[in-house]
């Protein structure tokens, strides 16, 4: 008939050419801590596996993370719950992916990729993207040459960041990290937000998305949390497939925001992983394999070929330990460092950068000569008043003895003001170079 559909044979002779009718199935032998051991499977590192508990109405997803001669190691992507000795396991003959697209934008989902706003079951943002997608080649990647403003005064002028730029924000518990990064989040020039909360607790994720982050800044992001009672798999899927994620839209010629909160309890995930599955312990109990991770995570963002990812990645060093060795191996990896002072939190000062402390490596290459003068001038500053500040605050000093010192005390009050902001004040770009360029006259 002339009017009858045309049928592509080809491609149906190839669907079932590779259509995998006949799956081998295992049979899960023990259970011993985290992991699950199954025989009967063949199945490679990374591919997921359904586990059939009797009497359950959906599967317990697994993944596959080692060999022990002929028993394979998986570890849960949820609760074991009906899991018993001899339950069926099932390769889906597939690593672990996630779903993407413009319909993310404004939703909140879980640390596997799905929402957890509402119940959709029939929801399908889009295509399918790997969460354990490669750096992209170094050759590929563009220069990074286009200043990014984040809208906070302190890294505007000193600690200029770049688009496609990493940073990493350091600092210990209750310093205000979270509360900095919603800031950025809020006023930053992006086209999208991407969010990973990793190891939160379950409370501070809704007070970090409408108190922090807001209606404004939600409209534009996608939040990824996976909660500290999640399993260890789960925390570190949700930072794999926040940058599954934000390399989608980067693909799609955005520039996206990436801020990770925080690196530190990735890693942690990822030593109980290492040690559950019989993993030596390296320093302070992290396995190596933690240190392997770290730079195929952070290495991910960064310019692209058409758009960016330009990241922020919180470190929650241990006991105010700045050399600590998830802070050192952060830091060497990434292009810059902001250090967050607890004694400038406990003085009232937000946000409570440590500019002494602080460096951007790229400030140099995209700021102009004049701007980089007076930062650096700025700093001097500041330096010299934090050197003799024991004499200047017991009356020690006298004024005159050293010019550089008088200029740094007269300069100082101004210096501190410009440096502090509301969290809900937005800081134009183009005035604070104005109010820079009047500090450092």
């Amino acid at each position: 008939m002339s009017g009858a559909p045309h049928i592509n044979l080809e491609f149906w002779r190839n669907r079932v050419r590779n259509a995998r009718l006949l799956k081998a199935t295992g049979q899960v032998t023990r259970v011993i801590g985290l992991t699950v051991e199954v025989k009967g499977i063949s199945a490679g590192v990374g591919e997921v596996c359904d586990i059939l508990a009797p009497g359950e109405q959906v599967s317990v997803k697994a993944e596959v993370v080692g060999f022990a001669e002929d028993v394979t190691l998986m570890m849960p992507l949820g609760e074991l719950k009906g899991v018993f000795p001899g339950c069926y396991v099932v390769p889906r003959g597939k690593p672990f992916s996630v779903k993407v697209g413009a319909r993310l934008l404004g939703r909140i989902l879980d640390g596997l990729g799905q929402p957890m706003d509402w119940e959709e079951p029939s929801w399908d943002p889009g295509e399918e993207y790997s969460v354990h997608n490669v750096p992209p080649n170094p050759l590929a990647r563009k220069r990074i040459e286009e200043i990014l403003p984040t809208g906070v005064r302190a890294i505007d002028s000193l600690l200029t960041c770049g688009r496609g730029q990493r940073i990493g924000i350091f600092a210990g518990s209750g310093v205000g990290k979270s509360t900095l990064l919603g800031m950025i989040a809020r006023y930053c020039r992006a086209d999208v937000n991407v969010i990973a909360l990793i190891g939160e607790r379950g409370r501070e994720v809704r007070d970090f998305i409408e108190g922090d982050l807001g209606e404004e800044g939600l409209s534009r992001s996608v939040v990824v949390a996976a909660t500290s009672d999640q399993p260890a798999l789960v925390r570190l899927k949700g930072a794999f497939v926040a940058s599954s994620i934000a390399e989608y839209f980067r693909d799609k010629g955005k520039n996206v925001m990436l801020m990770m909160d925080s690196v530190t309890r990735f890693a942690m995930a990822q030593r109980e992983v290492g040690l559950a599955i019989g993993e030596p312990p390296a320093t302070k109990g992290y396995t190596p394999s933690v240190f392997a991770l770290l730079p195929k995570l952070l290495e991910r963002s960064g310019m692209g070929t058409e758009g960016s990812i330009t990241a922020f990645y919180t470190v929650l060093v241990d006991a105010d330990d700045m050399n600590e060795p998830i802070s050192d191996a952060v830091r060497g990896i990434l292009d810059g460092h902001i250090v967050l002072s607890r004694e400038l939190a406990s003085r009232n000062h937000f946000p409570a950068i440590d500019v002494l402390a602080s460096i951007s490596r790229l400030m140099p290459e995209i700021t102009t000569a004049e701007q980089r003068a007076r930062a650096a001038r700025l700093r001097d500053l500041l330096a010299t008043y934090k050197q003799s500040e024991d004499l200047i605050k017991i009356g020690a000093y006298i004024k005159g003895s050293d010019a550089k010192i008088d200029d740094a005390i007269n300069s100082y009050e101004d210096i501190i003001s410009f440096l502090k902001q509301d969290m809900y004040e937005l800081s134009d770009y183009e005035n604070m170079l104005l109010s820079l360029e009047q500090l450092g006259a």
